[in-house]
């Protein structure tokens, strides 16, 4: 697991729950098969980043990740705003929960293909 393998990760995550839900609003089958396609890009890296690592640590990396980027999207693009103030100090926390992870810059241990 490396900092890059999980921002890849939660950006292909996004964008497939971006294009399930325009297929879910009937925009097309386009964005059924992206979606799909997503999921497949999530699933390949999952077993990229949980080689050499542990699921709580790759769960905890992506879940954080994903947060904050969602959160940033919604912030800028979409204009939302929390309600109350503290609400700003848990999003800083997972700022701070990350740093803690210590993620990695680098993959210690290169990607091999499981043995079957």
């Amino acid at each position: 697991m490396s900092l890059p393998t999980i921002l890849g990760l939660t950006i292909t995550e996004i964008l497939g729950d971006v294009a399930l839900k325009e297929y879910a609003n009937n925009k097309g089958e386009m964005y059924l098969g992206i979606g799909i396609l997503g999921y497949i890009g999530v699933i390949i890296l999952l077993i990229i980043n949980l080689q050499g690592s542990t699921i709580l640590m790759v769960n905890n990396a992506w879940d954080g990740t994903s947060s904050l980027i969602e959160s940033i999207y919604a912030y800028v693009v979409l204009g939302e705003r929390f309600d109350n103030y503290l609400q700003y100090v848990g999003a800083f926390s997972i700022i701070i929960g990350l740093y803690l992870l210590k993620i990695p810059l680098s993959k210690k241990h290169p990607f091999h293909i499981p043995k079957s």
